[in-house]
């Protein structure tokens, strides 16, 4: 006689169940401390030289303020500052570069979605017609019968070892770096636009300054064709003569093509046809260079984007160290259903047509073909790189404020002694031009001081230009405008 299975009684069924949840229990107590001792993986140091002060800063007027935010607004002219505006609002780099947080954002949420339990929603609704069967010779007629079910199916990974949380941070740290990829973009798009605008003035300002020794060198012309018609110059004197006066001519197409394609460029930079763009101008000298302060070095950590970029990275790369590092412990699955079933659709919510399902699975890699440590390595050596990163990413700031103070103080120098330059050879050529007229100086002396005045006006737009250009890159440098300082997080200290 076979034995039949007794039914436990409520209090042996509380007992078994007891059982069961323990362990659950302990481990679900277990599990932050469990995830800190993953999530706490130590930290490769930048081992960073962070000097005290800038070797060139000691050129800096003491009484100059630091950029602000709005740190265009110093040159004082109108049209860079609206052009500045229109960059930062219709810029399509910087439209790119919004559109990548929004997948940044966007992958963090995937990447959290883990941690959250997985409920789905089921209807099923069945008509089942079986075969007609023969069996010693009796034959089985066909049967038919519906089944209907509703229910929830749920499932959570329990995230003890801190694998998902470790992944969720990883994209956050992303998501942060796609932040400072944008005020990178926005930073160097700015710092290109007031490029292109001083290059345009600076086109303009060589035009003005050829057409104005045209001019020049066309009364000479005129004054020495009158000689050669009286008979007190020569063939030679005239030939040589014309021959400057159409270097200067041929000189003015160049600067057209070098004036209207930074025209073009720049109305790509506010997202403007550049058929339908046009460019007021003016000249450099009209343009006012603001004295500025580079601050500490230390105080560029925080307001460079670009180490703060490298920085995430480097904080993001630490993270999936974590993640590939929990994978080699075990993953528990909890999954649960619940919901009505019945062969009978008015029946389905009735008495008894309720069931459910509890089920709990570990999982442990025992052998993948060195799949985990080759992703651990993987992790350890893409830390390794954003930690060069990083670290180059310092320095070069540093080297990069330094150039920026070396050029605009040296430039500002030539600029000053390149004036004196063009005054002095302006004066020259007057007096050269006036003793001509009186017949008191021969034609080689009038030839040297004019390409000397030519040489020297067309080196002082230059050099204009060049110290302009100092002063963009010293702000970009700088990173912009200096933010009011704010407490930092932890997490985003440099280590």
């Amino acid at each position: 006689m076979s034995s039949v299975p007794k039914t436990p009684t409520p209090a042996a069924r509380r007992t078994s169940r007891g059982r069961r949840i323990r362990p659950a229990l302990v481990l679900t107590l277990l599990a932050p401390a469990l995830m800190g001792c993953i999530l706490d993986g130590e930290r490769p140091a930048p081992d960073l030289e962070i000097p005290a002060r800038y070797h060139e800063a000691s050129r800096t007027a003491p009484d100059a303020a630091i950029p602000a935010l709005d740190w265009w607004r110093g040159f004082r002219s109108r049209e860079l500052t609206s052009l500045m505006e229109a960059a930062q609002v219709t810029n399509l780099d910087i439209a790119v570069a919004y559109a990548q947080i929004i997948q940044a954002d966007a992958q963090v949420g995937i990447a959290g979605a883990p941690l959250l339990p997985s409920v789905t929603g089921t209807a099923n609704a069945e008509r089942v017609r079986t075969a007609a069967s023969t069996a010693g010779g009796a034959t089985t007629p066909p049967i038919q019968y519906s089944q209907y079910s509703v229910g929830l199916t749920a499932s959570y990974m329990l995230d003890f070892w801190g694998k998902n949380r470790a992944t969720l941070y990883a994209s956050e740290e992303s998501a942060v770096a796609a932040r400072y990829n944008r005020d990178v973009v926005a930073l160097t798009t700015l710092a290109t636009v007031a490029n292109t605008y001083f290059q345009i003035l600076a086109a303009q300002d060589q035009i003005r300054v050829t057409r104005r020794n045209l001019a020049a060198a066309q009364r000479i012309l005129d004054l020495i064709r009158k000689q050669f018609t009286g008979g007190t110059a020569s063939q030679l004197d005239v030939s040589q003569q014309e021959a400057l006066v159409g270097t200067q001519q041929a000189a003015v197409p160049p600067l057209e093509v070098t004036l209207r394609q930074n025209v073009a460029a720049l109305a790509v930079l506010v997202a403007r046809a550049p058929a339908d763009f046009q460019v007021a101008g003016g000249s450099t000298t009209r343009i006012a260079v603001p004295r500025v302060t580079p601050g500490l070095p230390s105080q560029l950590l925080y307001q460079r984007p670009d180490i703060r970029q490298a920085e995430a990275q480097l904080e993001s790369s630490g993270f999936s160290v974590d993640a590939a590092r929990a994978a080699f412990f075990p993953q528990i699955q909890l999954t649960g259903q619940a919901g009505w079933q019945s062969a009978s659709l008015a029946a389905l919510f009735g008495p008894g047509a309720w069931y459910y399902m509890l089920a709990a699975s570990l999982t442990q890699p025992v052998f993948d073909g060195f799949l985990l440590s080759s992703q651990l390595k993987q992790a350890k050596g893409l830390q390794l790189q954003y930690l060069q990163t990083y670290r180059k990413a310092v320095l070069s700031a540093f080297a990069d404020v330094e150039k920026a103070l070396v050029a605009l103080h040296q430039y500002t120098l030539q600029e000053r002694l390149q004036s004196s330059v063009v005054a002095a050879s302006r004066t020259a050529f007057d007096v050269a031009e006036t003793q001509l007229r009186g017949g008191t100086v021969n034609l080689v002396t009038v030839l040297q001081t004019q390409q000397a005045l030519f040489n020297a006006e067309n080196t002082l737009v230059q050099v204009r230009l060049t110290k302009l250009l100092a002063a963009i890159s010293l702000f970009q440098a700088l990173g912009g405008g200096w933010l009011p300082p704010v407490a930092a997080s932890p997490r985003t200290l440099p280590r």
